[in-house]
């Protein structure tokens, strides 16, 4: 009897392990897998919500790439965007955590206040607030104006209104300035202290050790922060409104545009996977650079 009960009991341990993790596994099914596969075969109808979809094959793709004048300008618009806001991110945050990694009394006050854009940079209410920032008789050209310079138009200017709007992105950088503040506390202080005493300057000590430190922390960051980059819509649809001349035109907009304001959830869900695919490259091609600039620290014991 007591055998029995002894082998029953990893039986028993994972039957209740799976009722633990049930409501998450349900959730997912329910609101990530079920939503994927449906948006899947979604891409190969003509579904518009009002019909039942109708099987078109690869229509929606071939239509996406040869008669779709605005996909174009979308793609070139997110690839701008994301050079543009992905590099100064990342630099950005970077330079702050290195900043108030310094020991002071007070610096946990100026890394919460320096975290706040991160929190509320992609609300609507802070998109409009840089919409007002940067119109045309907004709080930036008013400062201007009283320095003598002309305004500038920085909305409604093509060549300047997707770096505006990148600029929103970039002042978001609590999020990898954080992961990076945690990556410099597990520099071992000896390292440092070597490279004082064999004469090391500050600036030689950060490329020398503390960079090559925190390589697989820059590594997460760049991927995390590119996916964002690419799948962007809050800005663009707030901010500029995809204009001007289809400048801030984002691929999100484009995507949010045919499936809400088109009714075409067919040809949306095929924009969708096309996106998810590029996401899908770009982020292997980061991983296999990763061999050239990314180290590990030896854990040989």
């Amino acid at each position: 009897m007591y055998m029995k009960r002894l082998s029953s009991r990893p039986f028993n341990n994972k039957f209740r392990g799976m009722i633990y993790i049930s409501p998450w596994l349900i959730g997912f099914a329910a609101f990530q897998f079920y939503p994927l596969l449906a948006s899947l075969y979604y891409s190969f109808t003509d579904f518009n919500m009002l019909s039942k979809p109708n099987f078109i094959g690869l229509k929606n793709y071939i239509d996406i790439f040869t008669s779709d004048t605005s996909f174009m300008d979308s793609v070139k618009a997110t690839f701008k965007y994301v050079i543009a806001v992905v590099p100064c991110k990342i630099i950005f945050a970077l330079v702050m955590a290195v900043l108030l990694n310094a020991k002071l009394k007070t610096m946990n006050f100026y890394r919460t206040i320096y975290y706040l854009p991160s929190i509320l940079g992609g609300s609507v209410a802070v998109s409009l607030l840089w919409r007002f920032m940067f119109m045309k008789e907004g709080t930036v050209n008013m400062l201007l104006g009283k320095l003598g310079i002309a305004s500038v138009g920085w909305l409604s200017d093509p060549g300047l209104a997707i770096f505006t709007l990148g600029a929103l992105q970039v002042w978001q950088f609590g999020s990898p300035m954080v992961l990076f503040l945690a990556a410099l506390k597990q520099v071992p202080a000896e390292m440092y202290e070597s490279a004082k005493i064999d004469g090391s300057s500050p600036l030689n000590s950060f490329f020398k050790i503390t960079l090559p430190f925190i390589t697989p922390i820059v590594l997460f960051n760049i991927v995390m922060q590119t996916n964002n980059a690419f799948q962007e819509f809050t800005a663009a649809f707030i901010v500029t409104n995809g204009g001007p001349m289809h400048a801030t035109y984002l691929y999100a907009m484009k995507l949010y545009e045919e499936a809400f304001n088109f009714y075409k959830m067919g040809y949306a869900s095929a924009l969708s996977w096309i996106l998810f695919i590029v996401i899908f490259i770009f982020t292997i091609i980061i991983f296999k650079s990763a061999n050239l600039w990314v180290f590990y620290e030896d854990k040989e014991e």
